[in-house]
């Protein structure tokens, strides 16, 4: 099998590409749920298990793909995501009703694990702070392939169709995986780490108050944004009369605050430090959402301060996640991949649920407050997670 290890490292736009595609398949027909559940004749909150449902799949794969990636490598593991999820994506354009597409859209969840394999990639080259910046470039570039997506899915829904949108992601799937197999080359070390060593190392990992401070800080910074994903265009449509096309522009405002917020980590990670860059990220993110919830309480909230503050919230995730996810790989370096599974199965799994759950509290007469409050709350919880980390270095004098 030497041709499914090769060694050398993968240049970054792959890393990039590779992530975007997992971005892009979340996001890209997002405006077209409304208009999805019409076509198959069920009810929207059915329909929006293509988000909340797909999150909850991916939340659990994030967890055993990790140490696969650990134990098999990270070259092995891409190729094999970017397999399933073409065969996945040609499901979904063929399925002729709600509960056949569905099971296609959440097999297709395994390529949201491209994102921890990527991460635990940048962290086998480089560690600390350096592996933060890295990864804030990565996902700066990954942000960016998605910015356009619900725009371009709302325009295709309004000329062609909903399911030209996954026509499109099995091509650029396709594509994708032609240049993963050709670029992206081995960087775990020769034989990997077996599973009984990685299951002797699991405890020093799960009692490491660091480990949980960082993951709960990504994971309740996201939460934020998943609960936004699950609810925004029931919001966009029913609560500001949007059409799909509009939605689509207004999803720009979040992915392009991540791009900037994913810059200033890569530009000053190495200098604040991670923990003050996450601290930074988290309060941005918490102000927004607080502003926008202030303005619906005093009955002023319109499209632009709603989607505008999940743009600035997006800035301060894009500032929060490259440092934190960083940060929870650097307990134990050389279980990389597990770190990274377990925090993004916390975080996959907590946007699941506050997806679901944003979806369910919206209905007839609603507004946007349930969804501002749940967002807030969430925002809030990953400061008090990164102050947890901060009272922990100060008791132990670091």
């Amino acid at each position: 099998m030497a041709f499914l290890d090769r060694r050398s490292p993968p240049h970054l736009i792959t890393l990039v590409l590779v992530t975007g595609i997992a971005a892009l398949s979340i996001n890209i027909f997002l405006p077209s749920l409304p208009r999805m559940a019409r076509e198959f004749g069920v009810d929207y909150r059915l329909m929006q298990l293509a988000v909340s449902g797909y999150l909850g799949v991916s939340a659990v794969l994030q967890l055993v793909i990790g140490p696969i990636s650990d134990r098999f490598g990270r070259r092995r593991v891409l190729l094999g995501i970017l397999v399933v999820f073409a065969l996945a994506t040609l499901g979904t354009i063929v399925a002729p009703n709600a509960q056949l597409f569905l099971a296609a859209r959440f097999a297709q969840a395994v390529v949201a694990t491209a994102l921890v394999v990527s991460r635990a990639a940048v962290r086998d080259m480089v560690g600390g702070p350096a592996a933060a910046s890295m990864i804030g470039y990565v996902t700066m570039g990954m942000s960016l392939v998605p910015m356009v997506g619900p725009i371009l899915g709302g325009v295709i829904d309004e000329w062609i169709g909903w399911r030209a949108n996954f026509v499109l992601l099995l091509g650029l799937g396709l594509a994708v995986l032609a240049l993963a197999w050709a670029d992206l080359g081995e960087t775990l070390a020769a034989g990997g780490v077996p599973f009984r060593a990685q299951i002797a190392a699991y405890p020093v990992l799960l009692r490491a108050r660091r480990f949980w401070g960082y993951s709960l800080a990504a994971a309740f910074g996201s939460g934020l944004y998943f609960a936004y994903l699950g609810a925004a265009p029931f919001v966009g449509e029913q609560v500001f009369g949007l059409t799909a096309a509009q939605v689509g522009y207004f999803f720009a405002l979040p992915a392009l605050g991540y791009a900037v917020g994913n810059f200033v980590s890569g530009r000053f990670a190495t200098r604040l430090g991670m923990d003050r860059m996450v601290l930074t990220g988290t309060v941005l993110a918490t102000a927004a959402v607080a502003v926008a919830l202030l303005a619906d309480l005093l009955g002023a909230l319109n499209p632009v301060i709603f989607f505008g503050a999940v743009g600035f919230g997006g800035m301060g995730n894009g500032m929060t996640l490259p440092s934190a996810n960083a940060g929870m790989m650097s307990v134990r370096p050389e279980l990389a991949g597990t770190a990274s599974g377990l925090g993004a199965t916390l975080t996959i799994g907590g946007g699941a649920a506050l997806s679901a759950l944003a979806g369910a509290l919206l209905g007839p007469g609603t507004g946007a407050t349930p969804l501002l409050v749940l967002m807030f709350a969430s925002s809030a919880a990953s400061v008090a997670s990164i102050l947890w980390v901060f009272a922990r270095r100060r008791r132990l004098g670091l």
